[in-house]
């Protein structure tokens, strides 16, 4: 992240279930109250994912709370959003898309020089086996570190 980014919500998610090929970065089309919000920190990734539809891009189920102090103009929580890209991404993500297996993630939202920006991923879905994989790998790194750590401990017992 850059230093002039502040992080709005993250997708953990994405990492434990795709493999990140490719990432970009697009503006969105907001409306008023939904930029009050996200400077709230209320919004949500979770299964939210982009597609592109007549040359255009656009992000599905990018929940984001109404804003607490709107009124009957108050934006709808769960509308499609237009990302902002140029022609010459969506072209290249249109046709990566087409290919089978990939799909165009969320992966982070965040403001960067005032401006909501979403980075999205263009992934790959994991099979079960590879997220046990990576579940092993990860318990085995735990397990050196926790025995290097007991064996640092122990050496300073005896002494």
């Amino acid at each position: 992240m850059g230093e002039h980014e502040k992080l709005i919500c993250n997708n953990k998610k994405a990492f434990h279930d795709y493999f990140i090929e490719e990432r970009y970065e697009a503006g969105m089309v907001l409306q008023g109250t939904e930029v009050k919000s996200l400077r709230n920190g209320k919004a949500n990734l979770n299964d939210s994912f982009a597609m592109v539809k007549n040359g255009e891009a656009f992000l599905h189920n990018f929940h984001i709370n109404p804003y607490d102090f709107g009124n009957r103009e108050n934006h709808d929580p769960d509308r499609m959003r237009k990302l902002l890209l140029h022609k010459k991404e969506i072209v290249k993500l249109f046709a990566k898309i087409r290919e089978q297996g990939y799909t165009l993630i969320p992966l982070r939202v965040y403001f960067k020089e005032g401006k909501v920006k979403a980075e999205l991923g263009l992934a790959k879905g994991k099979k079960n086996y590879d997220k046990r994989e990576v579940m092993k790998e990860k318990d085995m790194q735990r397990d050196i570190a926790q025995g290097l750590k007991d064996r640092n401990r122990g050496a300073r017992d005896r002494d």
